[in-house]
């Protein structure tokens, strides 16, 4: 979220979301491209996300975003699912991904294991913890490389 409209576009999309039942994920402005392309990544919290409910997004989003005249240049709004198989990074991602199945790939073996595979329940300063077949395993931050979503069971 480099870019300084980030912080105003995202309010606006999380309050549009909120309004029709899903929640928002990631916002990029890429300014780089002609026109600029502001991606949103949404999620439906009450089942899989689909087309339909990105397509509801962008129909909300879009005369919002122009009433708003934020964006002073020509952009294209690309509203998607983060889909599976995503890594996670920021805060954001780890808290609206609670309880979704992830993989943890460590950069060297930890514990006998490189990587771990169970339910994500939290992620903090320290470690990153994931439900594997009910038991709690917390893998040092340290140690990993890379969380990502993996595919549903």
């Amino acid at each position: 979220m480099s870019h300084p409209l980030i912080p105003q576009i995202l309010q606006i999309a999380e309050e549009v979301a909120s309004t029709i039942g899903l929640e928002v994920v990631d916002i990029a402005l890429l300014t780089n491209k002609n026109p600029a392309v502001l991606r949103v990544d949404i999620r439906n919290p009450d089942q899989n996300t689909g087309l339909d409910d990105c397509e509801r997004m962008s129909r909300s989003l879009e005369p919002t975003l122009d009433e708003t005249d934020l964006i002073p240049y020509a952009y294209v709004l690309e509203v998607s699912s983060p889909g599976a198989e995503r890594q996670l990074e920021g805060d954001r991602e780890f808290v609206a991904f609670k309880g979704f199945m992830v993989t943890v790939s460590a950069v060297d073996t930890h514990e006998g294991k490189q990587s771990w595979s169970g339910h994500l329940i939290s992620r903090n300063e320290t470690h990153v913890s994931i439900s594997v077949k009910g038991r709690i395993v917390n893998i040092p931050r340290e140690v990993c490389d890379r969380v990502e979503l993996s595919k549903m069971e």
